[in-house]
């Protein structure tokens, strides 16, 4: 089969109109994604350029794409793309991507649609790895013009063959060579070092698998030919994956995990001494890594990967992966599972008390058993059905605190923690430690389950191992401890934590409701925004008023954002902000009114610093206005359209506008004078043109 060549499906992936040389685009790395995903919507690369701009900076926001050297490579897969495509631009001035060495001056904004092909995917990565050569590098930079890029980039993507030779040692070591599009020198069939030759794996990849997975491979290796040791490296990118022999991985002195993603297969390497990273450290810093790897391997304390963790799960033991990142990892794993059950049961819960009023949570369950749709209750069909979805609500709900405790257990150790972590939510539940004994008992299960797994066992028994063996002792061993040490501690702390809160009043409570704000602001649906909305729906109780008022500041606060800058973006002062944010303004009302804080991430992405800290000043004006209104709240999801469960929702109202108001304000004061570059608005005339 021939190699997929630049125009393998059609239009050709980059052709001179996509091409932008020597020019200013903007002060920011918003500027130039949008004005280079203007070019390819212009082109008819794309249908929907907002779409292709907010799909590459989702993924800047997981982690930047400047190179060393002057290079960025913002990317991305995105449902606007209809052809595979590469936008180029070579700045004058340079753009700071987030490189450690300083702004970028080449950029190449690489676009894949959602469900591009093999092929494509193989020339989209081959450029990739192409930037780390550094004669191509110094090529872009010396052409003349556009059509000199175009041919530079299709002698990357369909290089003419290659003369038969013999390969070179270091090359034929190099197992990503299958990965690529570029015939480089031929393979081996099966690459193996000398006996004598130490050698290391490795495993690279990223959340869109384009390009930074190549690039670190690319690096890895060349660190490798450099220090004199072999580097074969399982690229788990979109162009597809070989993995590593069994043979190779076993005979290896130590695994590089290169990873923004959790790891396919990662019970392969069990027992390795491992080194773990981010995968722009490979890229950034390839020798070191590979330095470490190697003296890992000498150090009998040196940390491995562990054999019962499996796919997707990140290793916080290792490399550079600290124990405060691996913690909030783990906490958010729980978090995240646990919204679901919140969600559906709270939303059937405030439905049940539309239905049949509040007075229908003490009967519910008598009214479920006892009647049927031929046999109502009093008050009619109305009551039963209230009944019905309150009672389906209150045990999606009773999940809440398990599956919390259950899947933190699960990012710590994989399926063998989830038997054990969902039996300490569930004592947890019983003793009446709640929220606290959840995350603790998590916490405990995780860790028990883990080094359970560790125990060396003979080879019969490992099968047995995550099925039996490891969640019935860690279920036994979490259990007692909740039972007969833990349980009567942490019910007091949780009782004293609700003693505490129902006797907030006056300043104190609206203390509290500013706080809240604030924490709902902060990062818009990230871990100080989870951490508050978990906190209120997991003390969420129809019967404690004091649950009701913080369940109402935090979803009160969390609407801000969204309604902030829709007022701000298409009513007050659209001048300020593109045509693509006024276009996300619009969306934004409808999302901010259904509490969907996200709804303001393209805003806060593009202008963090002035977006946020003004977002936070409306969201700790609702806060603290819904505590000393004392507006209760009995549903945790739905913003103005569980208006039922409101109680006062006069006030309600009143305080959302008024830090609405406040947000959005603030946002059109601090774009109007505090500057950070052109805006978005006076670039849009230079950025129209340059893409027709």
């Amino acid at each position: 089969m021939s190699e997929p060549t630049a125009r393998s499906s059609g239009s050709p992936i980059i052709s001179p109109e996509l091409i932008s040389l020597d020019t200013n685009l903007g002060a920011s790395k918003e500027d130039v994604i949008r004005a280079l995903a203007a070019r390819l919507t212009a082109a008819g690369r794309a249908d929907n350029a907002e779409g292709l701009v907010d799909a590459a900076l989702a993924r800047e926001a997981q982690s930047a794409t400047g190179l060393p050297g002057g290079i960025a490579i913002p990317h991305c897969r995105a449902e606007a793309v209809t052809s595979a495509s590469l936008g180029f631009a070579r700045l004058d001035p340079k753009v700071d991507f987030g490189a450690p060495d300083g702004p970028a001056d080449l950029v190449f904004l690489i676009a894949a649609p959602e469900g591009a092909g093999a092929e494509h995917m193989k020339l989209l990565s081959s450029l990739a790895r192409a930037l780390v050569r550094p004669a191509f590098v110094t090529s872009l930079r010396e052409a003349p013009t556009p059509d000199e890029i175009v041919r530079l980039v299709d002698e990357v993507l369909n290089p003419a063959p290659a003369k038969p030779a013999t390969p070179e040692p270091a090359a034929a070591a190099v197992s990503t060579a299958k990965h690529s599009a570029e015939p480089t020198t031929p393979e081996p069939a099966a690459p193996a070092a000398p006996a004598a030759e130490r050698h290391v794996v490795a495993v690279t990849a990223c959340p869109t698998g384009i390009a930074h997975t190549y690039m670190a491979a690319d690096s890895l290796v060349a660190a490798g030919e450099r220090a004199g040791v072999t580097v074969h490296v399982e690229t788990q990118g979109s162009s597809g994956s070989t993995p590593l022999s069994p043979s190779l991985i076993a005979s290896a002195a130590a695994v590089i995990f290169a990873t923004d993603v959790g790891v396919k297969g990662r019970e392969r390497f069990a027992g390795k001494p491992v080194v773990a990273s981010g995968v722009k450290r490979a890229i950034n810093e390839p020798d070191k890594m590979l330095a470490e790897a190697l003296r890992a391997a000498d150090n009998p304390s040196a940390a491995t990967v562990d054999g019962v963790v499996a796919d997707g799960s990140d290793d916080g033991e290792t490399g550079d992966v600290g124990f405060g990142t691996h913690l909030r990892q783990v906490l958010l794993t729980g978090v995240s599972y646990m919204i679901p059950f919140v969600a559906a049961g709270g939303l059937l819960i405030a439905l049940g008390f539309l239905l049949g009023g509040y007075e229908i949570s003490g009967p519910a369950g008598d009214i479920v058993l006892n009647n049927s749709l031929t046999d109502l209750p009093d008050g009619g069909l109305a009551t039963y059905l209230g009944a019905v979805l309150f009672q389906i609500g209150s045990l999606a709900f009773s999940f809440l605190v398990p599956a919390l405790a259950g899947y933190i257990a699960f990012a710590i150790a994989d399926r063998p923690g989830i038997a054990p972590g969902f039996t300490a939510g569930a004592v947890a539940v019983f003793v009446g430690a709640g929220f606290i004994g959840g995350l603790v008992g998590g916490l405990i299960a995780g860790v028990v389950a883990l080094y359970i797994g560790r125990i060396s066992v003979p080879q019969w028994l490992r099968g047995l191992m995550p099925v039996v063996i490891i969640p019935l002792f860690a279920t036994m061993i979490v259990g007692a401890l909740m039972f007969l040490v833990l349980g009567r501690p942490l019910a007091a702390i949780t009782t004293g934590l609700t003693d505490w809160l129902n006797g907030l009043s006056g300043s104190s409570a609206i203390f509290l409701g500013i706080i809240l704000g604030l924490m709902m602001c902060f990062d818009l649906g990230g871990p100080v925004n989870k951490a508050a909305y978990a906190f209120a729906v997991a003390g969420l109780n129809v019967n404690d008023p004091a649950s009701l008022r913080i369940m109402a500041a935090v979803m009160a606060a969390g609407m801000v954002p969204p309604l902030a800058m829709a007022l701000a973006s298409t009513v007050l002062r659209p001048q300020l902000f593109s045509e693509a944010e006024r276009e996300n303004g619009k969306a934004a009302w409808l999302l901010g009114a259904a509490f969907i804080s996200e709804g303001a991430i393209p805003f806060a992405a593009a202008d963090p610093l002035r977006v946020i800290p003004s977002m936070m000043a409306g969201g700790a004006i609702t806060g603290g206005l819904i505590m000393a209104f004392d507006v209760t709240l009995s549903a945790p999801h739905g913003g103005i359209f569980v208006f039922f469960a409101v109680g006062g929702i006069g006030w309600f109202l009143v305080s959302l506008a008024a830090g609405t108001v406040v947000a959005a304000l603030a946002v059109i004061g601090a774009k109007q004078f505090i500057r950070s570059g052109p805006t978005d608005a006076e670039l849009d005339p230079e950025i129209v043109p340059a893409a027709a």
